[in-house]
């Protein structure tokens, strides 16, 4: 069965790149309306939108700091005054670095927590009048990782915010599911991205994880993490609510 998102209007924070951009094409590629969401990035986010109207979409680039409540607000303003709907909500942006805790500051903590957890409460609550309006059930997916369960090293203020993430969205799951809304998580593991290269070590990391997957040699890509996220937009997903779906080739059954 393919999935339609024909007449749907999707949101991807930090749509420019890695997986939310590979999501962002997804999500065209199955007929919806994306709205491409960067920081930083703005020649990125670009190439992404003139990507999703080759595919005969429409798309919008807003710049917002989802970390930041005046920029998320004034991006839904934007939405509700220019698009007038919106249907799903990917919260992919993430920030931290890769750091000892030992060496942590407040302000390394604040920047990982702001975006990695305190943006999805900014963005479910600025987004609910719409979600909930639609006439099917509105979607909400937000991106974990491996280090929200397990101890990864020079990635401790990234594991704890994403630990917290998942948290959050199972309460959100108590205050919005009875209100025409899912809201789930999807607990990647190491995808090849411009950022997981950056990691200490990465070669020899992806490296091993070959040896974990039961995949044979595949490594996962950024299109692999979009075609969950993809399927928890759908109304196939009606009835997956709070949950965190991992997807990793298998690895996390040998603990990596």
């Amino acid at each position: 069965m393919n999935i339609d998102l024909t007449n749907k209007v999707a949101l991807v924070t930090g749509a420019s790149r890695g997986i939310g951009r590979a999501t962002a094409i997804r999500f065209a590629q199955s007929g919806a309306d994306v709205i491409v969401n960067y920081v930083t990035s703005r020649d990125a986010a670009e190439t992404a939108a003139n990507e999703i109207i080759q595919l005969g979409r429409r798309a919008w680039i807003i710049k917002a700091d989802v970390s930041e409540k005046e920029d998320v607000e004034m991006m839904f303003e934007f939405i509700c005054n220019e698009i007038g709907h919106l249907n799903i909500l990917v919260s992919n942006a993430a920030t931290g670095g890769f750091r000892p805790l030992l060496t942590a500051s407040n302000k390394n903590f604040d920047a990982a927590f702001h975006t990695n957890v305190l943006a999805l409460m900014y963005l479910v609550q600025s987004a609910m009048p719409l979600l909930e309006k639609g006439t099917t059930r509105g979607k909400v997916i937000t991106i974990s990782s491996h280090g929200a369960i397990a101890g990864l090293p020079m990635y401790g203020l990234v594991g704890a915010s994403k630990a917290a993430l998942e948290s959050l969205v199972r309460h959100f799951t108590l205050e919005i599911g009875d209100r025409g809304v899912n809201i789930n998580v999807v607990r990647a593991g190491l995808v090849a991205t411009d950022s997981s290269r950056r990691l200490p070590n990465a070669d020899k990391l992806f490296n091993d994880q070959i040896n974990f997957t039961q995949v044979g040699e595949r490594i996962l890509l950024p299109e692999d993490v979009a075609n969950t996220i993809l399927f928890l937009a759908s109304p196939l997903s009606d009835m997956i609510q709070g949950e965190t779906i991992t997807i990793d080739g298998g690895a996390a059954i040998r603990g990596a």
